[in-house]
């Protein structure tokens, strides 16, 4: 049975990686998606291929960090079709470096899309699904939202904070007929890595350093947020790696503390030889 079939489904940050492999993955499951994303065009597009192979799909412009926009689009879209089955808040984007290279405009940029930006979908979709008495939010976190990882505080705190509201928002939603999952993806092979910004970091050797080996494809991971969302599980850990990361630190977070202080002590001891 697919529970997909004529649902409505909206994705932020649709028109890129995870957000688009899980669109197009939706539209050829029988789901009503809606694309959304900055680059409107590009969504426009994806629509269009959606649509020529006869799929259920359209397009919305959308920048998750405008509660009004983001209220608004939420809005339209349940008065056009009388509901709103699955609202995936998957907007995100990174910055890679030490904290003591950040300013507060870095914090601010990271936090906006990666936090508000769920928040703002959040309150968006939440009252609709409960008024309706059913709904699935699914937010996009990352393993980075279970466990601290180096040269990206603004990215875990926007991310455990994505994961600390999906928990709450899932035990306040269970009685109202509201389901709440989030996601939590380890390496991805997307293009969020080329694009992230960096400062004294190598960008290079960033993306030699990431576990190639270990990682999937936006598309096979889009499978498994579906089927993570299938079963209502309320935190979906993607790759084989993340979980035994996530494990090994609820086991002893000591010592993936010591690891990690002891990676970020090598980084700094070969960029000094660098200089």
């Amino acid at each position: 049975m697919n529970q997909f079939q004529d649902k409505v489904s909206i994705i932020t940050g649709a028109t890129s990686g995870i957000g688009r492999a899980l669109g197009e993955e939706l539209a050829r499951r029988g789901a009503q998606v809606i694309l959304t994303g900055r680059r409107v065009e590009l969504a426009k597009e994806i629509a269009q291929t959606l649509q020529s192979e006869g799929h259920k799909a359209e397009a919305a412009a959308l920048d998750v960090t405008q509660a009004n926009a983001v209220h608004e689009l939420v809005q339209k879209i349940y008065g056009q079709y009388g509901r709103l089955d699955y609202m995936f808040n998957n907007a995100g984007i990174g910055v890679a470096d030490e904290a003591r290279d950040l300013n507060l405009d870095h914090w601010r940029g990271v936090l906006n899309v990666n936090l508000l930006g769920t928040v703002n979908g959040v309150t968006a979709s939440y009252p609709i699904m409960v008024k309706q008495g059913f709904g699935h939010i699914i937010n996009t976190a990352s393993i980075q939202g279970l466990l601290p990882l180096p040269y990206s505080a603004s990215y875990v705190t926007s991310k455990y904070g994505v994961v600390g509201l999906s928990e709450a928002l899932r035990i306040e939603g269970a009685d109202l007929g509201v389901k709440v999952s989030v996601v939590c993806p380890g390496y991805i092979k997307t293009e969020i890595f080329h694009k992230i910004k960096v400062f004294r970091m190598d960008r290079q050797k960033m993306l030699r350093s990431l576990p190639r080996r270990l990682g999937i494809s936006a598309e096979k991971c889009s499978k498994k947020i579906l089927r993570g969302v299938e079963r209502n599980k309320a935190i979906i850990v993607i790759t084989g790696h993340a979980k035994l990361l996530w494990i090994l630190h609820r086991i002893h977070p000591g010592l993936i503390l010591w690891m990690m202080t002891k990676h970020v002590k090598k980084s700094r001891a070969e960029l000094r030889m660098e200089d």
